[in-house]
């Protein structure tokens, strides 16, 4: 299975799907003009993982900012997330967070309440 790298822009995350270590990261920014269009690729790729996932799979997400229509896209990767971990895979979630926003540090304790996959909620400094 091929792996996924996406170069952030402007206006979309840096994207990396690595099937061969089973650590995934979305970061930077997701206002992407299509949303859909952005991430139907990542979540194709995420159907086709689940069927052979690693025995673990640890996936970052370091975003800084992310728009409405983003975040239902963030949910379904996590409901594809929880899916997989109800067939048996160990699946953790890093929610990381610039210590001084609390919205995506309120996001993140939301996706984790409504989602049942472990979270870590990690702030960082943005400096």
């Amino acid at each position: 299975m091929d792996t996924i790298k996406i170069k952030a822009t402007d206006d979309t995350p840096e994207v990396i799907l690595d099937a061969n270590t089973g650590i995934m990261e979305i970061s930077g920014k997701s206002l992407p003009e299509d949303v859909a269009d952005f991430y139907e690729p990542i979540l194709n790729w995420l159907d086709t993982y689940i069927q052979n996932p690693k025995s673990e799979t640890i996936f970052n997400f370091k975003l800084n900012y992310f728009n409405t229509a983003s975040s239902k896209s963030l949910f379904d990767i996590l409901l594809k997330l929880e899916k997989m971990q109800d067939k048996g895979s160990v699946v953790l979630v890093k929610w990381h967070y610039p210590i001084d926003d609390e919205d995506i540090e309120e996001s993140g304790a939301e996706f984790s309440d409504i989602v049942n996959i472990p979270f870590e909620h990690l702030g960082y400094d943005p400096e």
